[in-house]
C-alpha cells in the first residue's frame, strides 16, 4: 500500500512540473469533462443536464472525493486478500471504472423523481382547471398558462394542445400523452375527460373528486416507498461492505502467514475473486434496484 501511495504522489508531482502554470485540479477535471463530452451516451447526457439543472448534479469535488474513496477502498480490500500490488492496482482501476456507470443510474433516479412529481402537477391542475372550464384543452392551457410545468412535461403539453386544434377531438392528444408518461393516474385521468368529453360533462364532479383521492394516495404511497428504499440501500451498502471485510476474520482465524500460504494455492486466489466479483455484482444490483423504477406503479 505504501507503493501506492508513493505512485499517487509521483504522478501528482510530475502533473504539477508540467502544468506549472495551470491549476492541476482544473487540468484534470477539463481532461475527465472532455472524455464524458465525447463518450458519454444521450441518455446519459439528458438526464445529467436535468440533474444540475435541479442543482442535484455532483460537483468536480465530490466526484474526486467519490473516486479517492473507490480507490482506497479498492486498494485496501484488494491488498488485505492477495497481498499483491498489480493486483491492487487493477481492483482499483475496476472501482473507479464503475463510477461512471453508478452517477448515471443516481441522475436517472433524480430524472425520475422528478418527472413523477411533474405527472403529479400535471394531472392534479388539470383536474382543478376542468372543474372551472367543463373544456380538456381549455384545461391544458390553463395548466401551462399557470406557470407550474417544467420542460420536458411543458412541451408535451403545449404539443397536445397543438394537436387538439388540428385534430378537432382529443383522442390523439391522450394517446401521445398516456404512451409517454405510462402511469395509471395519467391513462385513468385522460379516459375519465375521454369519457366526459364524448358523452358529455353531466354528473363529472364526483369523478372528478374520485380522480383526485387517487391521486394522492399514489403520491402518499410513493414517498413512503421512497423513503423505505433509502433505508434499506443504507443497511444494503452496510452489509456488503462487512462482506468484503471478512477476510479479515479469516486471517484473524488462520493467522497472518498461514493465511498467506495459502495464496500460493491457485483456487484459493480463484475462490477469493469469485467472492470479490460476486459481493460487487450484488451490490451493482441492489444499486441498480435503488435508482430505478422510482415513482412508478
Amino acid at each position: 500500500m505504501e507503493l501506492i501511495i508513493l505512485l499517487v504522489i509521483a504522478i501528482f508531482i510530475v502533473l504539477y512540473r508540467q502544468y506549472r502554470g495551470q491549476n492541476v485540479y482544473k487540468f484534470i477535471t477539463n481532461q475527465v469533462e472532455g472524455v464524458y463530452n465525447k463518450f458519454a451516451p444521450y441518455s446519459f447526457k439528458v438526464v445529467r443536464e436535468k440533474t444540475k439543472e435541479l442543482g442535484q448534479e455532483y460537483t468536480a469535488k465530490q466526484y474526486t472525493t467519490q473516486i479517492i474513496v473507490f480507490a482506497v477502498f479498492a486498494g485496501v480490500v484488494s491488498y488485505l486478500y492477495f497481498y499483491n500490488l498489480l493486483i491492487s492496482i487493477f481492483y482499483i482501476i475496476l472501482a473507479i471504472s464503475i463510477i461512471p456507470y453508478l452517477a448515471y443510474l443516481r441522475c436517472k433516479r433524480v430524472y425520475s423523481e422528478f418527472i413523477f412529481e411533474q405527472v403529479q402537477i400535471y394531472t392534479t391542475n388539470t383536474i382543478m382547471e376542468f372543474a372551472t372550464t367543463q373544456s380538456f384543452v381549455k384545461a391544458l392551457e390553463g395548466v401551462v398558462a399557470s406557470g407550474v410545468l417544467e420542460e420536458p412535461i411543458l412541451g408535451d403539453v403545449n404539443l397536445m394542445i397543438t394537436m387538439a386544434y388540428q385534430n378537432g377531438s382529443i383522442d390523439e392528444s391522450v394517446q401521445f400523452m398516456s404512451s409517454k408518461y405510462p402511469y395509471y393516474i395519467v391513462k385513468n385521468m385522460h379516459q375519465l375527460f375521454l369519457q366526459i368529453t364524448k358523452e358529455g360533462a353531466r354528473d363529472s364532479g364526483e369523478s372528478l373528486d374520485n380522480m383526485q383521492l387517487d391521486i394522492d394516495m399514489l403520491v402518499e404511497s410513493v414517498y413512503r416507498d421512497r423513503m423505505e428504499r433509502a433505508t434499506f440501500h443504507k443497511g444494503f451498502l452496510k452489509y456488503g461492505i462487512m462482506l468484503y471485510l471478512l477476510v479479515m476474520l479469516i486471517q484473524y482465524l488462520l493467522g497472518r502467514e498461514t493465511y498467506i500460504q495459502l495464496l500460493d494455492n491457485i483456487f484459493v486466489k480463484i475462490i477469493l475473486h469469485g467472492i470479490i466479483l460476486i459481493n460487487s455484482y450484488f451490490l451493482l444490483k441492489g444499486e441498480k434496484f435503488y435508482n430505478e423504477n422510482v415513482g412508478a406503479e
